[in-house]
């Protein structure tokens, strides 16, 4: 019986191997041998999670064609790594990735460091900041106290409870998009928003739209779906989306559906203003592609003169194109895994009924526990605090990575969670792995990208300020110079990344 679980082709494996950036060696630094280069690229890959664990290798006669090296490269190759713990083979079942005992399995995503590790790592992996107390406090104190009458009743709302989804819907009133309750489903998070929207509407082998670059979970969550993703980059800097290609995608992929961050872009921190919504609504209605616009970061302007554009769903006026998801997650806490979608009601009626057979419903308590906020004026308190939490925390942030690390290179964005950094040349995957061994976590920008893109970039969240920030910088100046000198290899030598 074969012991891998999925596989890896040829022409994908030589992508990602490709994408990595090689560094010119110094004076008197000693290049590895190119079998060598070649496992320390398949290792990194599998560190980072970009390769998972349990995925069948292209054999050595098909990833060398590929990589236009001799065989005898990749047998060497695939022989150190197989020394190392990184690789296991069995005649007739090929070779499939692993790691060494005692290593933790590497995360596909960017899920937090657990709590032990806090104490001793500078966790800069999730863009997930401390709750605003008191007002979680208060939420859940409010909610107990709304909870007796639901007690008396089986408590699966599937599309979330009626006084949640009224008011939001009141909220999208508010600010001039008329909505009713049936356009409203509430979900366990923007995640299992998304995840219900993808399987509607992005069934396996399905094209999807994404910038490039973007939220690393969203995407994976993509591909775990079997959908295929189609990336459409962003303009430079804060830019925003680049509509004449947006519309060339469009046109000429015709994906189902289409995913973007208008709203304090992750990981750019771009917003889209109001010319580009209306644009890119108007393209995808031609198409006849779902536009999915996730705003969980729409209130999290940091600068006080954030001119706010409308919401993309005001530009769909008929409701046939847009679909908005919102959460609770960013603007207020992570653990608060309360979301929602607004949709055409005939969209959140098969949304509901195909709940049926995923997650039933959201927790009732958390649920009452937003309406609280909501309903009680305690959400804009919570807000506020987060904006000025997030404000202090990136001014700190930007003031010791430009010290620390001048060559850096980025733009302030003015509102969200996210510095989204040019790492002057390095390689984002060895500046993550070398972070690791000076008590930082960083995600590599490669994770945010389709196939390997973004390799010279990191993103920063606005998740630590003052003297951790501080300290941060110093430890990501520390991974920067290990990475210039060759130290974060593993076997002795200066790494150096493979270019076929």
């Amino acid at each position: 019986m074969a012991q891998w679980t999925s596989a890896v082709g040829p022409a994908q494996l030589a992508r990602l191997l490709n994408s990595q950036q090689d560094r010119p060696a110094g004076p008197g630094t000693r290049r590895p041998p190119a079998y060598r280069a070649l496992a320390d690229g398949i290792r990194l890959l599998v560190l980072e999670g970009r390769v998972p664990v349990a995925a069948r290798l292209p054999a050595e006669r098909e990833l060398a064609l590929a990589l236009s090296v001799s065989r005898t490269t990749v047998a060497a190759a695939y022989e150190a790594l197989r020394a190392e713990g990184f690789l296991e083979s069995r005649r007739g079942a090929g070779s499939w990735t692993a790691v060494p005992a005692g290593n933790p399995l590497p995360a596909r995503g960017l899920e937090p460091l657990p709590p032990e590790a806090l104490g001793s790592v500078i966790d800069l992996g999730t863009a997930a900041p401390p709750a605003p107390e008191p007002w979680l406090t208060r939420a859940v104190q409010g909610a107990l106290a709304e909870l007796p009458p639901y007690a008396h009743t089986h408590g699966d709302y599937p599309a979330g409870l009626p006084v949640l989804r009224s008011m939001i819907a009141e909220r999208y009133t508010a600010r001039g998009i008329p909505t009713m309750p049936e356009q409203i489903m509430v979900t366990t998070g923007a995640m299992g928003a998304i995840d219900a929207i993808c399987h509607l509407f992005g069934g396996r082998g399905e094209r999807i739209a994404v910038e490039s670059p973007s939220y690393a979970n969203i995407l994976q969550l993509m591909r775990e779906a079997g959908a295929r993703l189609v990336p459409v980059a962003m303009a430079e800097g804060l830019g925003g989306w680049d509509l004449d290609r947006w519309r060339q995608v469009l046109r000429e992929a015709a994906p189902r559906v289409a995913y973007v961050v208008a709203d304090f872009h992750n990981p750019t921190g771009a917003l889209a203003d109001d010319d580009q919504r209306r644009r890119l609504v108007d393209a995808a209605r031609s198409a006849g592609t779902v536009l999915v616009a996730d705003e969980t970061m729409s209130e999290l302007w940091l600068d006080d003169d954030v001119a706010m554009p409308r919401p993309v769903c005001g530009f769909d006026p008929a409701g046939s194109t847009v679909i908005t998801v919102g959460s609770a997650s960013k603007a207020f806490w992570a653990g608060m895994r309360i979301g929602w979608v607004r949709a055409a009601p005939d969209v959140i009626r098969s949304l509901v009924a195909a709940r049926a057979y995923a997650d039933l419903g959201t927790p009732v308590l958390e649920q009452l526990a937003v309406n609280w906020l909501f309903s009680t004026g305690g959400w804009a308190q919570a807000v506020d605090l987060r904006r000025a939490q997030a404000r202090e925390n990136r001014d700190a942030l930007v003031t010791a990575v430009r010290r620390e690390l001048p060559t850096w290179e980025f733009e302030v964005p003015r509102g969200g969670l996210t510095l989204w950094v040019r790492t002057g040349g390095l390689s984002g995957s060895r500046l993550a792995e070398a972070g690791e061994r000076v008590g930082v976590r960083v995600p590599s920008g490669p994770r945010f990208g389709v196939d390997g893109a973004f390799e010279g970039y990191v993103r920063l969240p606005f998740t630590v300020g003052g003297a951790v920030a501080e300290e941060a910088a110093v430890r990501l100046a520390a991974a920067a110079r290990m990475v210039e000198s060759g130290a974060s290899g593993g076997n002795g030598e200066a790494p150096r990344t493979f270019v076929a």
